[in-house]
């Protein structure tokens, strides 16, 4: 039976290839599938997100060869980044608690 880091990983890498596989290179996302996976995948990330160029920003970050596509290295640094930013968020909410008590 996997474990639940183990289920982790292997839905990381089904969202990605859900979403590569549309059109184009199947083992990359462009800018169009990208900002797809985003709103169907992080919708409470971008609900909390103002800025309208997110996704071109998302897009010029992880394009390291600048090809117009993210690969699936690309993708998972972007998520470790969002896990890294989301768990420093939670770090800072519960020490905020222990000084209020």
């Amino acid at each position: 039976m996997p474990t639940q880091l183990e289920i982790a990983m292997d839905t990381r890498i089904k969202i990605f290839h859900r979403y590569s596989c549309k059109e184009g290179d199947k083992f990359k996302l462009n800018k169009g599938k990208l900002k797809l996976l985003l709103q169907r995948e992080l919708t409470e990330f971008l609900s909390c997100q103002k800025d309208p160029q997110l996704v071109d920003k998302t897009m010029q970050d992880l394009d390291a060869n600048k090809d117009k596509e993210v690969d699936f290295n690309g993708f998972v640094v972007m998520v470790a980044a969002l896990t890294v930013a989301c768990n420093d968020y939670f770090v800072e909410q519960l020490k905020k608690k222990r000084k209020v008590k």
